[in-house]
């Protein structure tokens, strides 16, 4: 009997990918699960800048709360998904036919004073998740979003939804910046830098202030005014910007470092993590197994 060469190709692909995937997985979780653990909870008015872990209450940021696209519940920030199933012969499955996350601001406060969110780019676990389904392709969208289509074709929707809601207990860790309130530093050659940059966007504004002869370019003296110009102005930006009120955001970090925000704490994401650590080291024993089985089967091993 003829070997099926390129069926064995694909199948040992399959094989190493589920080896090498589940490997990374097993690791890269187990990583995570052990910085959770091992990074203090900060307060905000005391935490250092940079990576830090924040325990605290959400509240309102602006005039009024979002409102979630599939149910019309008020909330602070919310995900969706929509489904469609299909039934081609034996195969059934749920497509997505449409999704979206909220990108508004969250407001995080605990004892000490409060700390600005920016979600982008987070792994966000609500606590909150509804999952039902309907006939039509948007569940708020009545006969006009589809519905109709719907009915008569007899379709079926999958529609999933996640929402944050105000007062509601939050888990953050990412990356910590406070702005104000006198806790920043001036590089004044960089902060001139800036200024100066600024200033050349507009040479014909900078030419009217520091070209005493008229000549139409600045030279070595009048270099030497716009210089000490922009020292002065930053200078004094600085002292603006530290008497205002200190703000606290945090955004995603810079580095491979996790950004995560969760209605759980940092247990319940650490075992979550070490389940979904255990199931990426079953992976990549099977495909460990397989591999080794194809490679047997083809005679290269």
């Amino acid at each position: 009997m003829a070997t099926d060469f390129a069926g064995l190709a694909i199948s040992l692909g399959f094989s190493l990918g589920a080896f090498a995937g589940g490997g990374w997985w097993c690791l890269h979780r187990l990583a995570q699960a052990r910085l959770l653990l091992d990074t203090p909870t900060s307060k905000i008015r005391s935490a250092a800048q940079g990576y830090v872990e924040l325990y605290g209450l959400l509240h309102l940021y602006g005039e009024a709360p979002l409102t979630a696209p599939l149910t019309g519940k008020p909330c602070l920030w919310w995900r969706y998904r929509i489904e469609e199933y299909s039934e081609s012969g034996k195969n059934k499955t749920w497509r997505v036919v449409d999704s979206g996350v909220s990108d508004a601001w969250l407001r995080l406060a605990d004892a000490t004073g409060e700390c600005l969110i920016d979600p982008r780019g987070a792994e966000v676990r609500p606590a909150t998740r509804e999952v039902w389904k309907g006939i039509q392709r948007h569940p708020r969208g009545g006969l006009i979003a589809g519905g109709l289509s719907g009915m008569l074709s007899g379709g079926e929707y999958r529609y999933t939804e996640e929402r944050l809601h105000a007062d509601e207990p939050l888990y953050a860790i990412g990356d910590f910046r406070t702005s104000g309130g006198g806790r920043q530093g001036l590089d004044l050659a960089s902060a001139q830098g800036a200024v100066i940059r600024e200033w050349k966007g507009d040479f014909a504004g900078l030419l009217t202030r520091f070209d005493s002869n008229g000549d139409g370019q600045l030279d070595e003296a009048e270099w030497n005014r716009v210089r000490l110009a922009a020292q002065l102005e930053a200078e004094d930006r600085h002292r603006h910007t530290s008497a205002a009120p200190a703000m606290n955001q945090m955004r995603r970090p810079a580095e491979s470092q996790p950004f995560l925000l969760s209605s759980h704490g940092e247990d319940v994401l650490a075992r979550q993590f070490r389940w979904q650590a255990l199931f990426g080291a079953v992976l990549c024993v099977g495909g460990a197994v397989a591999t080794v089985y194809l490679l047997r089967v083809t005679g290269l091993m």
